[in-house]
């Protein structure tokens, strides 16, 4: 029988809650290929405006352990900087996960950046162990979070 089981992060970041949210959430899958091409080949929305109910996919490089992930949004809102989604392909779904979601939140923090607040759960198949991979996974979003804050830094004009 499949468990589920969980994972919590927070991030600190000296980015106001609303860019950091537009450009790390809202925007990634035009970002990341930019900011990371070494881990994000491609992503593109296959489905929807950016409102509830869509799907983008990202496509990853070689080094990655997949090729590609499917997500759909299930709940967004922008005012709250707060999203939930759903693995729908790709990313281990099959391989080694039956099911998987997020939900980031974005605080307002009283030195005016923001805590991203990251619960993912999952429900793995039969027999699978993913320690490492969750230290992997957690890297990779502190990794997302750290990248659009650097280009936010860099260009304060961007994501107002």
């Amino acid at each position: 029988m499949a468990s589920t089981n969980s994972w919590n992060l927070e991030i600190a970041s000296p980015v106001a809650a609303p860019r950091l949210f537009r450009a790390a959430v809202m925007d990634w899958h035009t970002l990341a290929p930019k900011l990371a091409p070494h881990v994000v080949a491609s992503a593109h929305p296959v489905d929807g405006e950016g409102n509830v109910g869509s799907v983008r996919q990202f496509n990853f490089t070689s080094g990655m352990p997949f090729g590609f992930m499917k997500e759909r949004l299930e709940l967004l809102d922008a005012d709250k900087c707060e999203c939930k989604s759903t693995l729908v392909e790709g990313g281990g779904i099959g391989v080694a996960i039956e099911t998987a979601a997020s939900h980031i939140k974005v605080e307002p923090a009283a030195d005016g950046g923001s805590v991203v607040k990251v619960d993912s759960t999952y429900k793995l198949l039969p027999g699978v162990d993913v320690k490492d991979e969750i230290v992997k996974a957690k890297e990779s979003v502190t990794a997302i979070f750290k990248a659009a804050e650097a280009y936010l830094v860099a260009n304060p004009d961007a994501y107002n």
